[in-house]
């Protein structure tokens, strides 16, 4: 699977996936399409011998084991400068493609030049449709969803950011689409210098879209591929990975928004995404009982 001179590489980073991320590559084999494909696996010093497994069942893949575990962004770029493909695919481990090649993904992609990133159609894994593809929601709105997303997501606040009315069957313009799985041409991500590594684990995907806009290139959802994307294999739902998802989304609200008079509220929004993390840890432990 692949050439000298690939389409497409598709990066996955990889960290004590289990079996997902020998599924995952099963997945692209089966929907490579009619296209020219490069696959790199960047293993995180993963312990349970998932890149092993994976490896030895799909030998086409190339496997770069890093010594120590440098988190996403940092691998993501670093999966980059391993390949010269026009196209890059960055996709997680725990992903199954559903419906539609990697050649009808990197058509969509071709058809809108401008396009900096794609995004696809995302399942959760019982099938329902995953919001992905939103915009970049107002101070209001993202408290609002922040505290009421999960235990009333009919509020009027979730409802706006998640564009519900959209059944995500057409084509659209959004601001930024889920990290799961994001197509680029190379040309784009060069121009904005690859994924930000200050934001090593969570609020990547929100930054590098931020600044492909402001670079004058448009991010699209297309519904023409699916994918099935179980959420947190490897990070889980501790209160570590909680808290640091607050810090990179008040690190994002303080880069990108928080411009002139915005800047005297960045005391309360730390305090207030530290009080939603806490409360989602609280949620959490509730839930597992």
């Amino acid at each position: 699977m692949g050439g000298r001179t690939p389409d497409l590489a598709v990066v996955i980073v990889n960290y004590n996936t289990g079996p997902y991320l020998e599924r995952c590559l099963a997945s692209l084999e089966a929907h490579r399409g009619e296209v020219d494909v490069e696959v790199l696996v960047i293993d995180n010093a993963s312990h349970d011998g998932s890149h092993l497994a994976a490896k030895a069942a799909h030998s086409w893949v190339r496997l770069i084991e890093n010594p120590v575990n440098v988190l996403l962004s940092p691998a993501w770029n670093q999966g980059a400068r391993e390949t010269s493909a026009p196209y890059l695919l960055f996709l997680n481990p725990d992903v199954e493609w559903w419906r539609g090649t990697l050649g009808d993904y990197l058509r969509v992609a071709r058809s809108h030049p401008r396009a900096g990133i794609v995004g696809p159609l995302v399942r959760n894994m019982d099938g329902t449709v995953y919001p992905s593809g939103r915009p970049f929601p107002r101070v209001l709105d993202a408290v609002g969803h922040a505290f009421l997303g999960t235990i009333a997501p009919g509020n009027p606040f979730t409802r706006r950011y998640h564009l519900r009315g959209w059944d995500r069957t057409t084509e659209r313009e959004v601001d930024w689409v889920s990290g799961c799985c994001l197509l680029m041409p190379r040309v784009a991500f060069d121009e904005v210098g690859g994924f930000d590594e200050s934001f090593p684990l969570y609020g990547e995907e929100l930054d590098i879209a931020t600044r492909l806009r402001h670079r004058g290139w448009r991010v699209l959802f297309t519904p023409e591929v699916e994918i099935l994307h179980e959420v947190g294999v490897s990070t889980g739902r501790s209160r570590r990975t909680l808290l640091t998802h607050s810090r990179s989304i008040y690190r994002y609200y303080r880069k990108h928004r928080a411009s002139g008079w915005r800047r005297a509220t960045l005391p309360l929004a730390r305090a207030v995404l530290r009080l939603r993390a806490e409360l989602e840890w609280v949620r959490t432990k509730a839930v597992d009982r």
